[in-house]
């Protein structure tokens, strides 16, 4: 059983554990349901967009504990200070240090896009995340199957959300739907978490073009910015290259300065 399998496993024990809990007729009523939603979209393609989805992570399951010494508050502000265009959020306890409490957190403090990063199997998880404050969920072509992928879009869809839809190989390109908003390239393969940012490079070209293309994981320098934004990226995901650093919100203005 790989990495990936245990998380799933634990997944579905979690999304049941909360559906006991709270009700969706609950989530609904939560005063973020009902706010207009953010487009990351939009942010990304602004002229003046840093392309920067900056990321708020504890730990994960390749590194261990990344930064637990700093507060979602605080990160998530300086992020959004710094110049980022979204912000990804790990709702992911067990594997990831995450909480739905963070992205409620950096909701009431940041007005720009925020990704709920978690893996989604449940239509519940996207009422959740609308519930949360969350203007875009992430759905992971190696845990879903298309029919499943369809379900969560048009779940997604209903609520208002964005949805970017991560890849990692040249296999899971025919699980791409209209539905989707944007399509990532996750260079972290999920299942043995190597990082290859030549991943991004050897899809760009087989992406639809009517997807924004975002780059996921392994950017920790300008000249792959530079060589991502050449073949077509317009979004670029960013956690563990700040989170490492004792003031990640500082890490990401000098990154971005540097673009400029």
């Amino acid at each position: 059983m790989t990495i990936l399998d245990k998380i799933i496993a634990e997944k579905y024990l979690e999304v049941e554990g909360q559906k006991s809990l709270v009700s969706i007729s609950v989530l609904e009523r939560k005063a973020n349901f009902k706010r207009s939603v953010l487009s990351l979209k939009e942010s990304l393609t602004k002229p003046e967009s840093s392309g920067i989805i900056a990321e708020f992570k504890r730990k994960s399951p390749s590194k261990g504990i990344i930064n637990n010494q700093v507060r979602v508050e605080d990160v998530t502000t300086g992020y959004t200070l710094a110049g980022a265009a979204g912000l990804s959020v790990l709702t992911d306890r067990s594997f990831f240090g995450g909480s739905m409490v963070d992205l409620i957190a950096a909701r009431e403090l940041n007005n720009i896009p925020i990704l709920r990063k978690d893996f989604m199997i449940d239509e519940y998880q996207i009422i959740e995340a609308k519930a949360m404050g969350a203007d875009v969920i992430l759905l992971i072509a190696a845990v879903l199957d298309k029919n499943t992928i369809k379900k969560l879009a048009t779940c997604a869809k209903s609520c208002g959300l964005e949805i970017l839809f991560e890849i990692h190989d040249k296999e899971e390109l025919d699980k791409i739907i209209d539905e989707i908003d944007m399509v990532g390239v996750n260079n972290r393969n999920l299942k043995d978490f190597k990082v290859d940012v030549g991943q991004s490079i050897m899809l760009a070209k087989q992406l639809p073009e009517r997807f924004i293309k975002i780059s996921e994981s392994g950017i920790d320098n300008h000249e792959t910015i530079k060589l991502l934004k050449n073949n077509g990226f317009r979004g670029f995901l960013i956690g563990e290259n700040f989170m490492k650093d004792s003031n990640p919100g500082n890490a990401c203005e000098e990154f971005i300065q540097l673009l400029k």
